[in-house]
C-alpha cells in the first residue's frame, strides 16, 4: 500500500496551518488550546516536568512530543493483566532494571473504551469522565500517566480532543468531577507505553544477552496507536522511510533483528471490537488469512511483534483455529517489550510468561540462544515450592502501592522508594 511519507504529510500540514483550505478546515494542534484553557482556569494540565526526565520525539505532523521516562503512573490494561500477564510484567521488569520511579495504581478503573468501540454502552460524557477520573489519580499522586493499552491510548486521545473542543461536555465532566471532590485535569501528553520503550530502546539494547541477528521479525502496527488521532503517533524518517510509525520497528532494529515487510501490514489484526463480539469467526479468519499467513509465507517471519493488548491476543489466540482447518502456518506473537525482555535475559516463564501464549515460542527462544528447557525446569520447581508454602517472588512489595494510595488520600507526602525493593 502506497502512502505519503512523513515529510510529505508534514508539508501538507504546514500549508494548512498557515492558511485555510478550500474546505475551510485548518490543521491545529489541540495542545495549544488546552494550555489556553488551563490559563483561563477551565481545566488543569498535568505538566511534564524535569523530574519526569522527558525525551523529545517528532510525531507524524512534525510536531514535538515529549515522552516522560520517570515518575510514572501505570494505567494498566484489563486484557493484558487478565490474558497476557507477561506483557505488563516485562515492562515493570525493565523499569526495575533502570530504577525508574513508578506507581502501579491499585485503584485505576477500566477506560470503558471497549463499550464505546463495540457500540455497546456508554456515551461521550461518561467516557470523558472516566478518563479524567483516572488522570486525576496520577495528578494527585504526583506521577504522570503511562497508558499500557492501545485501546485506552486511542480513546484517551479522542477524549482529550473532545474535552478541549466541546465546552458543553467539558462543563458536564467538570461538574461530575466536583461531585467527587476532584478537578478536571488533562495530561500534557497522552503517552503510550511503547513510546517509553521507543525512547529507551538504546538502553534496552545495551542490556542484550541474546543475539537477534538471525531473527526475522514482522511488525503489526495497532490501529488505535496510529490510525486514531494520527498526529500523535511517533514517526522517524530513519525508520521505514517515515512511511510508518517508528515504534516498535526501531526497537527491533536496535536489538539487531531483521524487520521484514509483508503485503497486508496496514490491515487491522482482526480484533475490531464490534465484530469480535458479534462475528467472532470473521475475526479469527481475518487474523489467520490476512495477517499470519502473509507474515509466514511472504516474510518467513520468526516472530510477529506488536504493541497492543487486542492485537497480541487476536494474532496469538487465532492460530489454533487455522491449525484445526489444516492451515498450519504458526508464528509466535509477542509484544515489543516481551521480546526485548527475553533478549535482556529476563526469565521466559516468571517474567515474560510465554506459557500464557497459544502460539509456540520454543523455536524462537532456541534461535535466540535461550535454554528454555532449563528455565522451564526452574519454573516448575518454583511452582512446586509455592505449593509447599515457599516464598512468592514479586516485582515489588505486594502492599507498597496500596500503602501509597492510602497515604495520598490522607494528604500525606509519598516518600521516594526504590522500584526494586519497595
Amino acid at each position: 500500500m502506497t502512502m505519503l511519507s512523513a515529510d510529505q504529510i508534514r508539508n501538507v500540514v504546514k500549508a494548512r496551518a498557515e492558511h485555510r483550505t478550500v474546505s475551510d478546515k485548518k490543521v491545529s494542534d489541540v495542545r495549544e488550546e488546552m494550555w489556553k484553557l488551563h490559563d483561563k482556569g477551565e481545566l488543569i494540565v498535568i505538566p511534564i516536568t524535569a523530574r519526569n526526565k522527558p525525551v523529545k520525539v517528532e510525531t507524524l505532523f512534525g510536531w514535538e512530543k515529549r515522552i516522560p521516562t520517570d515518575h510514572l503512573w501505570h494505567h494498566k490494561s484489563c486484557g493484558q493483566c487478565g490474558n497476557i500477564p507477561g506483557y505488563p510484567a516485562s515492562l515493570l521488569w525493565f523499569m526495575n532494571q533502570f530504577e525508574t520511579s513508578y506507581l502501579n495504581e491499585p485503584h485505576q478503573t477500566s477506560c470503558t473504551a471497549w463499550n464505546y468501540h463495540g457500540t455497546g454502552t456508554s456515551n461521550p460524557v461518561a467516557l470523558a469522565a472516566v478518563a479524567v477520573r483516572n488522570w486525576y489519580r496520577a495528578y494527585e499522586t504526583g506521577t504522570f500517566p503511562l497508558i499500557h493499552c492501545g485501546t485506552s491510548y486511542g480513546d484517551y486521545k479522542e477524549m482529550r480532543k473532545l474535552l478541549i473542543e466541546n465546552a458543553e461536555i467539558r462543563n458536564k465532566v467538570r461538574e461530575i468531577m466536583h461531585h467527587m471532590g476532584k478537578e478536571l485535569v488533562i495530561p500534557e501528553e497522552i503517552v503510550h507505553y511503547s513510546e517509553w520503550v521507543h525512547v529507551m530502546r538504546d538502553r534496552i539494547a545495551s542490556m542484550s544477552k541474546h543475539d537477534l541477528s538471525e531473527i526475522t521479525a514482522t511488525v503489526h502496527e495497532p490501529c488505535h496507536y496510529y490510525k486514531m488521532v494520527p498526529e500523535d503517533a511517533i514517526y522517524d524518517m530513519n525508520v521505514n522511510g517515515g512511511q510508518r510509525p517508528a515504534p516498535p520497528t526501531a526497537l527491533m532494529l536496535a536489538l539487531g533483528a531483521k524487520v521484514a515487510d509483508y503485503s497486508t501490514w496496514y490491515d487491522c489484526c482482526g480484533f475490531g471490537f464490534r465484530h469480535i463480539l458479534t462475528e467472532r469467526e470473521f475475526t479469527r479468519s481475518f487474523a489467520t488469512l490476512r495477517k499470519i499467513k502473509p507474515m509466514v509465507e511472504e516474510a518467513h517471519s520468526d516472530v510477529a511483534i506488536t504493541t497492543d493488548t487486542g492485537c497480541v491476543t487476536t494474532l496469538d489466540k487465532s492460530q489454533w483455529i487455522g491449525k484445526v482447518h489444516g492451515m498450519d502456518f504458526m508464528v509466535p506473537v509477542l509484544a515489543d517489550v516481551q521480546i526485548a525482555a527475553l533478549a535482556a535475559g529476563a526469565h521466559p516463564y516468571k517474567i515474560v510468561q510465554v506459557h500464557w501464549h497459544a502460539s509456540p515460542t520454543e523455536k524462537l527462544m532456541e534461535k535466540m540462544g535461550i535454554d528454555y528447557g532449563k528455565y522451564r525446569e526452574d519454573f516448575m520447581s518454583y511452582l512446586q515450592e509455592i505449593k509447599n508454602g515457599g516464598k512468592v517472588e514479586y516485582l515489588y512489595e505486594p502492599h507498597r502501592e496500596m500503602e501509597k494510595y492510602f497515604a495520598v488520600n490522607k494528604g500525606q507526602v509519598i516518600p521516594e522508594v526504590d522500584s526494586k525493593t519497595g
